[in-house]
Order: structure tokens, then sequence, then C-alpha cells
């Protein structure tokens, strides 16, 4: 009698916590609007839909440009951090059907439509072309117990050390930031040791390379066992991207360049995890070269001697922005055509597919600089962060099968 009694104490716990799961899971998950026929809501689809969509009036902007993301460590609760021309907004995003917009932190100086942030162990660093703005540097515990929401934020710390910067790029290994499109190391990326993060300090820069728009720095694990364990940079160089190492500070060396064919502006790219490819995004030659959207990859097998790989094309002329790689999928910010996500599994024989998209900007696909700036996928959750120029702050997930 007593172990059937145990029995059903073990079974009724076993579904009451199967029911909790299934229930906290559902809420993070629920969607606003699920892609059905080819929308979600007023929104083209295929395969994501819609969790929420805050607008820019609601973030204290009127103008859209980077997002970030950041998981607390100490609540698992993953909140989005969005730029606007105004400044940096922050976004509860736990529960994205109720997600709640935290507060802002003003712009240092003035407005401006270029606004980047990224994060490292909880604190926030956050660049903008604006005059003057430096580095605002923000504690992101400071999200934590907010009582009556939206407030008007403070950063802890200041980095002056430049004006304005195009973006700010980190190697959460190593603890350096890397400031490029500033006004120093003629434009070059402009280093900077967070390893303490409220006591920031400059540790050189590379201006060889000349103007630096965008970045990726790895501490290296890739097959070139030449740089195993050296902290790499790859800068999108206007006209070109440029491999340098930048393990000594003090002594930046470059490995190696390589241009490309119907160079437009060469603006930002990111490694495959195995560090084997960078894809490439080329921000004019949809524009001025009359093509479609356009991923360039690249074999970075030997960093000494890269080598062109071949050229993805998109279904439309609409400028592709930022993309950045996790598991075998690309997130493509796409402008105008919204987020495009595209299986890489197949690069080893120059083959990619597009698998879904959600399209954040759906009057056109025009050639134009509207719609979807950044995209964040990088959360445990799965949900998927999107910033657009236009329309504010979008999160969106994969669709449940």
């Amino acid at each position: 009698m007593k172990k059937v009694f145990f029995l059903i104490l073990i079974i009724a716990f076993s579904c009451t916590k199967k029911d909790v799961f299934e229930g906290s899971k559902q809420i993070i998950i629920n969607p606003i609007a699920k892609c059905e026929s080819g929308f979600a809501g007023e929104y083209p689809c295929n395969d994501y839909d819609l969790l929420t969509h805050i607008p820019l009036d609601q973030l204290g902007g009127t103008a859209g440009n980077d997002c970030w993301g950041w998981v607390d460590p100490s609540t698992s609760k993953e909140y989005a951090i969005m730029c606007t021309n105004q400044g940096t907004t922050f976004v509860d995003i736990s529960d994205p059907a109720n997600a709640i917009v935290l507060g802002t932190l003003n712009t240092k100086t003035v407005s401006s439509l270029w606004r980047d942030v990224k994060v490292r162990n909880g604190v926030a660093y956050i660049v903008s072309e604006a005059t003057d703005h430096g580095m605002q540097i923000f504690n992101l515990a400071q999200l934590r117990n907010i009582s009556n929401p939206p407030i008007t934020f403070t950063e802890d710390a200041f980095y002056d050390g430049f004006g304005s910067a195009h973006n700010i790029v980190i190697n959460e290994q190593s603890g350096f930031a890397y400031a490029v499109g500033t006004n120093t190391f003629s434009g070059g990326p402009h280093f900077v040791d967070i390893n303490i993060p409220f006591q920031p300090k400059e540790a050189g820069g590379y201006a060889e390379g000349n103007y630096s728009h965008d970045a990726q720095v790895v501490t290296y694990k890739g097959p070139d066992t030449d740089y195993t364990d050296k902290e790499i940079l790859i800068g999108s160089n206007e006209t070109e991207v440029v491999i340098v190492d930048v393990t000594d500070k003090a002594n930046p060396v470059k490995i190696s360049s390589i241009a490309y064919p119907n160079i437009g502006y060469t603006h930002q790219g990111w490694f495959t995890e195995d560090f084997k490819y960078f894809l490439l995004g080329d921000e004019l030659d949809e524009r001025d070269k009359g093509v479609n959207t356009r991923t360039i990859v690249f074999d970075f097998t030997d960093l000494d001697d890269p080598k062109y790989h071949f050229d993805y094309e998109g279904s439309t002329s609409a400028i592709d922005h930022n993309g950045y790689v996790k598991g075998n999928l690309f997130y493509q910010a796409n402008y105008t055509n919204g987020v495009r996500i595209v299986d890489i599994s197949n690069i080893d024989n120059k083959s990619f597919t597009e698998v879904g998209f959600f399209d954040t900007y759906p009057e056109n696909n025009n050639t134009r600089f509207d719609g979807a700036w950044n995209v964040y996928p990088y959360l445990p959750s799965g949900n998927i962060i999107i910033s657009d120029i236009n329309r504010g702050l979008f999160v969106i997930r994969k669709s449940k099968s």
C-alpha cells in the first residue's frame, strides 16, 4: 500500500513539474503574431513568429540603429539593449509579450543616427558618431529592481580617449575593447583595456590599415596553428579586409589583407565558428554595382594567405548591413528586406540556403537605408532581437513545429 501511495505522489509531482515547466516555457515563446500563410500580422515572414514589437516613440528616439542583448547571470532574465538617435534604451524581454521598457541612458552629447553597443561581464560599452561622445560605460546591474519604469539612467564611468566613434568591438575573452572609426589612429582600431570595467585604460591602436568601419576580434582557435591563442582582428576597412595580430597591443602586426570583385564599401563581417571562413557584407555594392544582396565568403584557413571562396546572393536588391553566425546559421540584417536566416552548413561546397526570414519593413525591398539595422541571435532562450531604423525593437523566434 505504501509503495502505491508513493508511486502516486511521484506521478503527481512529475506531472506538476511538467505543467509548470511547459507553462513557463509557453509564456516565454508565446507570440503576439504567429507566422501563418507568409505573414505575422502585417510583416512578411517564413518560419519565424513575432514575440513583441516596441515602436520608437516608446524607446525615446525617432530613428533606431544598433542593438545587443544581455542575460543577467543572477536571475537568467533576458534584456534587449536598443540604440536610437537619442540614446540607449534597456528593455526587459524575459516575457516578450509583456516586455518592459526600463529606461534610457541619454546620448552623452548630441543626437546621432549612429550609436553602437557591446557587452562584457554585465557592463555595456556605448559609442556614437555624436561629437565628443566618447565611450559611455554602464553597469547592467542597474536594470534590477526598477520600481517605476521607465527611468533615466546615469552612466557609471566614461572614457574620453576619443571623441566620436563609428562602432565598438569587444573580445570578451581578452578584456579589450576596440573602437573603430574614431578621430584617433587614422580611424583604425583604438585599443582600450576594460579588464577593470569602470577604470578603462588606453592600450594603443593600429593606424596602418587606415579607417576601419567595423571589425571582429577573437582569441583564435582555428585551423592556422601559427596563430593559435593569438588575438586576431579582422577589419572591414572600406576597400579591403585586413587581418591583424593584436596580441601585443604595443606592436600590432598586419598578417595579410584581401580585396574582392565589385567592391562598393567593405562594411562588416563575421567568422564561422570553426574560424575557417569569414562572411563579409558590402554595404554599397547593391546600390553602386547593381547586384542583388551579396555576401562575400572568404576561406581563412591560412591567415597569411586568405582566399576568395564564393558569393552568395539573395533574391532582392535590398542592402545587407550586419550579419552574425550562430552554429550553421547566418543571421543577416538586410535593411528593407528584414532579417534573413541562411543555412551555411554546405559552405565547403559553396552553397547557402535561406531557411527563414522576418521582414520588419513590409513596404518594399528597395535598395534603401531603411528597415533592419542589426540582429542579435545569441540569447539562450532562442529569442532573436532586431533593431529597425523606422519601427524600433522587434523580438522574434523560430516557429514551433
